[in-house]
């Protein structure tokens, strides 16, 4: 490999910009690292753009038929046939098709197992990194195939709204399978690097994704994932030991991952100058439109997935941010954005999310069910968006896609 085995910069594109602006320095022992602006940051300026290290779209998200590219997550659906799926009304149809987006004829197939790529690009940094390691060919559909049982095993487990994918430690393993023997080392030091937790937190961790019966589960997919992914050069990974803690980095450090071609026609017409009958009209189709979509589908409007980003995942949360995670390419390139004029020091993350805004009590339930290993207060700090942040702690985001949105900032709660 072309990198340096400590460079937290490789898979940011272009490298330069953020190694001239930001370093990573170690903050506490409870936080760990941090990353802190080396130069003045100005409001709107993107710090930098980075793909992971491996993604995945979720397990229920993919069986519902919200297509994305297997490598990317990028929407394969063109915006119209987005609207009309989610909508549940296949007349809908879209003024200002030019500003979609997808492109169906530069999708492709694997030529063995016909997983579904955005472009011939994606196809082969799949096929060199992972994907010939897991792919099925035949026997994609077959259910007796240990791949696909582990799958049907964590679907069973991790119902919506799902914020883990077992296919990212999946696509950990495939790397390594793939990877030439010099290369192992550096891979195995990307991955190395995620915050690492207590044998007590890591069983709390695995507790909250698979609720009380986790023990017997996390055993479950254990074997599940031996029989399917065995590699002797990782073996610590199939043990009980090695196995949650596994687990348990993919369910802390997973960062959420959100796409959809509506969403981006959406923000394309936003861009449009028009006539203001023309604007009133184009502004009250889509006003009804997104109605219509949260009659039928509620607040699942995205493909979704997670992926793990190495100097993203570097940024501690706050409730008072800097700087917030997004997806403007409609893909897993995730780009780093200022909130605010930022002079050097550390550069603290928030993260925004569409959803409805749920009832505070809702909210401190599920943010303490899912996070209570993080949070060392039973206090959850909310106000209502048109009032302010709410302040609270997640351990993935959700790319906005559509208005109200409304603004989720992390903090650590001590």
């Amino acid at each position: 490999m072309a990198a340096s085995m400590c460079d937290v910069f490789a898979f940011c594109a272009p490298q330069e910009p953020p190694r001239r602006a930001v370093e990573i320095r170690f903050v506490s022992s409870g936080k760990g690292k941090g990353l802190f602006a080396t130069r003045a940051i100005r409001k709107g300026e993107t710090i930098f753009q980075e793909k992971p290290l491996v993604s995945s779209q979720f397990q229920w998200n993919a069986l519902y038929r919200y297509r994305a590219c297997d490598h990317c997550l990028r929407s394969l659906e063109t915006a119209e046939e987005n609207a009309q799926r989610l909508s549940g009304n296949a007349h809908v149809v879209l003024p200002y098709p030019e500003l979609c987006t997808v492109r169906n004829g530069l999708h492709q197939q694997c030529p063995r197992c016909q997983v579904t790529y955005c472009s011939a690009e994606c196809l082969k940094a799949a096929a060199d990194q992972y994907h010939r390691a897991l792919c099925l060919g035949a026997s994609r559909d077959n259910p007796a195939h240990p791949l696909n049982k582990l799958e049907e095993a964590w679907r069973n487990m991790h119902y919506p709204p799902e914020t883990a994918s077992i296919m990212l430690m999946a696509r950990m393993v495939g790397t390594i399978k793939q990877v030439q023997a010099q290369d192992k080392d550096w891979w195995m030091h990307l991955f190395s690097q995620f915050c690492n937790k207590t044998a007590n937190e890591e069983e709390e961790i695995v507790h909250k994704l698979l609720g009380d019966k986790f023990k017997g589960q996390l055993d479950q997919l254990r074997r599940l994932f031996t029989d399917a992914l065995y590699e002797e050069r990782v073996s610590r990974w199939f043990t009980p030991e090695g196995f949650r803690s596994l687990f348990a980095l993919v369910g802390t450090n997973g960062q959420g991952i959100g796409t959809s071609s509506l969403s981006q026609w959406v923000h394309a017409c936003d861009a449009l100058e028009l006539p203001p009958r023309e604007r009133e009209q184009l502004d009250s189709l889509i006003d009804q439109l997104y109605k219509d979509i949260e009659k039928v589908t509620g607040e699942f409007l995205n493909c979704e997935g997670s992926g793990l980003y190495l100097l993203q995942s570097c940024c501690n949360h706050s409730c008072v941010p800097n700087a917030e995670a997004s997806f403007p390419d409609n893909n897993f390139i995730l780009h780093l954005t200022a909130l605010e004029d930022i002079q050097p020091g550390e550069v603290r993350l928030a993260l925004k999310d569409s959803s409805p805004h749920p009832p505070f009590y809702a909210v401190a339930e599920i943010i303490w069910s899912l996070y209570a290993t993080r949070i060392k207060t039973n206090i959850v700090y909310c106000r209502i968006p048109s009032l302010g942040y709410l302040s609270l702690y997640l351990p993935y985001s959700v790319v906005p896609i559509c208005p109200p949105v409304w603004l989720l900032s992390l903090g650590n709660l001590h």
